[in-house]
């Protein structure tokens, strides 16, 4: 199951007909959502991992709390450490119906960098991940709208839901009760609000940062732009001199659009994309203290891309964050990895110390890990 299953119930349904159009609630395996992140890990989050701000907030009565309300200093080696989240103050806020809101989860927290990581590579925008951890009976944010869309899901408790949809050209205001199981999409600037139940409340949402049709024609043509040049003096007496010369120019711009290579511009996106992902490098202690043989079962890392791409100096494969170069003859056996399940060095058509020098380094890129 992708990421994308999980949380819409259809890949291919969710992208072709929901997909930034309407919402849309799925009912999804509650214990796979939970594994993502549980009342076990908020706690331990909070207590015992040394969080700073910004990377978690407090919200009460649809406020956000100022940092010097459960942050203190602290030291490391003698050197100043700021915001430092105190759990003693922040559990203090909490009690007194505060919403504690963990920002960034992708950055710090395996499971969701993980579900992040796959999502982004099925929808091919950057995505995010923040939770919200409400007490009972409380409610962290008034009624609002995010600039993004939104997956959301329920892994302890419950929070009841107002939704504010439009119908033929009138509102509509849902209730949806969120429980562990529910998964719900919101689309850009679709207004809502929630409110935790009898139990305190866990949920996590999704953010998807889209990437926009007026984005990558803006990054097309900016190079394509006029210069700098001053706009001439008089023309607030003369406005012909304005008209005339942005006459010139905007010709000049369509004719330079008119012979962009709309190919070379979408493969510099893909790479674009494919580049400036987060690195994704889980395990690689472990790895890197790993005697890596024929018979090492290795496996494409969770989440890291492999795209195949010729290049002049050779084979260009790009892995997310990075663009790894490699002789152009290692084609066919980059994409007998690709396609692998798991594997072993020794299955690859490449002679002993070609493929295990091959291995050692594509662990060592993060593209494949030590199957455990």
């Amino acid at each position: 199951m992708t990421a994308l299953d999980l949380l819409s119930g259809d890949a291919r349904l969710f992208v072709e007909k929901i997909w930034a159009s309407r919402t849309h609630l799925h009912r999804a395996d509650p214990e796979a959502l939970l594994g993502l992140l549980s009342l076990d890990d908020a706690d331990r989050l909070l207590t015992a991992s040394a969080l700073r701000a910004p990377a978690l907030r407090i919200a009460r009565d649809g406020s956000v709390l100022p940092e010097k309300q459960f942050t203190r200093p602290a030291t490391i080696a003698g050197q100043p450490l700021t915001g430092l989240v105190d759990p003693t103050k922040a559990l203090a806020l909490f009690r007194e119906g505060a919403t504690i809101v963990f920002q960034g989860l992708h950055r710090y927290h395996q499971p969701l960098a993980d579900l992040v990581a796959e999502l982004e590579l099925e929808l091919g925008h950057p995505c995010q991940a923040n939770a919200y951890l409400t007490p009972p009976g409380s409610q962290g944010f008034a009624v609002h709208s995010d600039t993004h869309d939104v997956f959301v899901f329920q892994t302890a408790g419950t929070k009841d839901w107002e939704i504010t949809t439009a119908h033929d050209d009138r509102s509509e205001v849902e209730a949806i009760t969120m429980a562990p199981g529910l998964s719900l999409y919101l689309p850009t600037g679709t207004p809502h609000a929630a409110r935790a139940q009898d139990t305190v409340s866990l949920h996590v949402t999704i953010g998807i940062n889209q990437l926009t049709w007026r984005g990558l024609v803006r990054r097309t043509v900016e190079g394509l732009l006029p210069g700098d040049e001053h706009l001439p003096a008089g023309y607030l007496e003369d406005p012909a001199a304005l008209r005339d010369g942005l006459a010139q120019r905007l010709h000049e711009l369509a004719d330079r659009i008119g012979s962009v290579d709309v190919g070379e511009k979408a493969e510099a996106e893909v790479r674009r994309f494919l580049t400036s992902r987060s690195p994704r490098l889980a395990g690689g202690l472990l790895d890197a203290v790993t005697e890596i043989g024929d018979d090492t079962r290795l496996r494409r890392r969770s989440g890291r891309p492999c795209v195949l791409r010729d290049a002049p100096e050779g084979l260009a494969v790009l892995l997310g964050d990075r663009t790894l170069t490699l002789p152009a003859r290692l084609r066919p056996v980059l994409e007998q990895i690709r396609i692998a399940a798991d594997f072993t060095p020794g299955e690859l058509p490449l002679d002993a110390q070609s493929r295990l020098v091959l291995c050692r380094r594509l662990v060592r890129e993060g593209m494949l890990e030590v199957s455990r």
